[in-house]
């Protein structure tokens, strides 16, 4: 039968049953191994009282809270199919998931229901469950049915192969694509995780990035159950709840985004006793050579980068503690049982992986590994392209250098071709973040009728007497930039437009950057 998700929750609580399994700060919730237990067989009993039966899907429209973690492992003892929805889509793009994803239900929250009262009425044969007081008509309430359920354990035959969730793609190019994940693909994902991050049942975890998203479903929560390890859930991120909540209960380890990281820093830190933190874990963008040194500088702590994607569970690649410095800028080496090829890419197809091309030299990003998808929902000839002879082709350019190390240069949607020279935005990025007036920046291209493409930066401004000319100077002098990389243009921004997972919706950028520039034409 294998090992699956439902059973590595089960042995957890049979080793730790006394002990504090996870503290919701929202409800003020604290629930040990073996409350969280019943309660996971309660909603278990009543899915299934419901009509819910194996290979069904069950969605999750929720900030980060107890009732998502709950039902992540109720459907996983049931062989439901879970799908965790991001609570940033509006209306539409949520209708857009439900009718791919044809869940028979969805759980949802106080803050998110505008949106789906915009779009429930579309959707008669969904059961809409409500998790907070006063729940609207069109909606049962999740507590009243949860308390209907027995607390005995669950009896389904659930095997490591059947499928466990579908989880969408971020979209940052356009539609999602629900990737299919069997229960196999993350107990190895979450085995690699203990492995490299050197988790230990006394570590206490915080959960602040997104819990829909994999990188803390699969890479924090899960491994830290599988542990024995306790998960402290703050609804959403806010840098003084963070900082907080690590002095409260005593965070040692947690994942976020490099722009959270850069977040916290902002903040006062000596109002805090952070002397409980061990390990900050980061992915889902680069981090800036320069907040490597920061984090290290004025939290004191060891950092571990996770490189991945979605379709691959999703970590492919780990930057150890101790490469942090020695190698800051690269994404590390593949991960425990994955093979990663750089080769070269096409116009008139998938890169072939046979295509291998000399270290040191760029080309796309391929990897194998026991965490692959299985594929992405009702889309064959997309998961053709994508898992072209049998490698996942991640669409990222990049190249290994001598030691084994993965250096990420960019999207291959992204470089930017000026002159008919390849720029890759991030090498621009790294430099512009380490100005001390510069809090956040993207490098996009602008098409230029002489060059092609020029480059255009966006900024966030950390100092507001920043200008574009001392930048510019800045990149002049730079030893890490060739002249003809340097920005051509600055926008100066609020802030740039990211995804749940922290990632920058550069397709958002160009399109502004075209409004822009047709405005100012019209007006000239």
């Amino acid at each position: 039968m294998g090992m699956t998700i439902g059973k590595i929750f089960d042995l957890t609580v049979k080793r730790f049953p006394n002990k504090e399994a996870i503290y919701d700060m929202r409800k003020n919730i604290r629930l040990t191994y073996k409350e969280w237990s019943e309660q996971v067989n309660q909603l278990a009993h009543v899915l299934l009282k419901e009509g819910v039966k194996k290979g069904d899907r069950v969605s999750t429209f929720l900030f980060n809270t107890e009732e998502l973690a709950t039902a992540f492992f109720a459907c996983a003892k049931i062989g439901a199919v879970f799908n965790p929805i991001n609570f940033r889509l509006t209306a539409e793009e949520v209708a857009y998931i439900l009718s791919d994803a044809s869940p028979k239900i969805v759980l949802f929250e106080k803050v998110l229901e505008p949106v789906i009262s915009a779009i429930e009425n579309r959707f008669e044969k969904i059961s809409f469950w409500y998790i907070d007081e006063k729940t609207p008509d069109y909606a049962v309430s999740y507590n009243e049915r949860l308390v209907s359920g027995t607390k005995e354990n669950i009896q389904v035959e659930v095997d490591e192969n059947d499928l466990y969730a579908i989880m969408y793609t971020s979209g940052t190019t356009g539609r999602p694509k629900g990737v299919l994940h069997k229960h196999r693909n993350i107990v190895e994902q979450s085995l690699i995780v203990i492995g490299a991050t050197k988790l230990e049942d006394t570590d206490v975890g915080l959960v602040t990035a997104p819990m829909f998203h994999c990188a803390e479903l699969h890479c924090n929560i899960l491994p830290r159950v599988h542990a024995g390890c306790k998960n402290v859930i703050l609804h959403q991120f806010n840098p003084k709840n963070v900082l907080q909540l690590i002095e409260q209960e005593k965070i040692t380890k947690f994942f976020a985004a490099p722009t959270m990281w850069n977040m916290l820093l902002q903040e006062d830190l000596s109002l805090y006793n952070l002397s409980s933190l061990k390990l900050g874990l980061y992915g889902a963008a680069p981090m800036a050579p320069s907040l490597v040194h920061a984090c290290h500088d004025r939290l004191g702590i060891s950092l571990v980068q996770a490189y991945g994607m979605t379709e691959m569970g999703p970590a492919i690649t780990f930057l150890s503690e101790a490469d942090q410095l020695t190698k800051a800028g690269s994404a590390g080496r593949a991960c425990l049982n994955h093979d990663i090829r750089i080769v070269r890419t096409r116009e008139d197809g998938p890169s072939d992986p046979d295509d291998v091309v000399p270290k040191g030299e760029t080309g796309e990003i391929i990897v194998q590994g026991p965490c692959m998808m299985t594929g992405y929902f009702g889309l064959d000839e997309a998961t053709e392209k994508a898992m072209y002879k049998g490698w996942y082709h991640t669409g990222d350019i990049g190249y290994l250098d001598e030691d084994g190390y993965l250096w990420v240069n960019d999207r291959v949607d992204d470089m930017i071709i000026s002159g008919g020279e390849n720029i890759y935005p991030r090498e621009v990025e790294d430099v512009l973040h380490a100005h001390k007036g510069v809090l956040d920046v993207a490098i996009v291209g602008q098409p230029d009728d002489r060059w092609g493409e020029t480059v255009t930066a966006f900024v966030v401004k950390k100092d507001p007497s920043v200008t574009e000319q001392e930048l510019d100077e800045f990149c002049k002098n730079s030893d890490n930039l060739a002249n003809y990389k340097r920005p051509r243009k600055y926008v100066f921004c609020d802030a740039l437009p990211r995804n749940a997972s922290g990632k920058i919706q550069k397709f958002i950028l160009r399109k502004q950057l075209e409004e822009i520039f047709t405005k100012r034409s019209t007006n000239s």
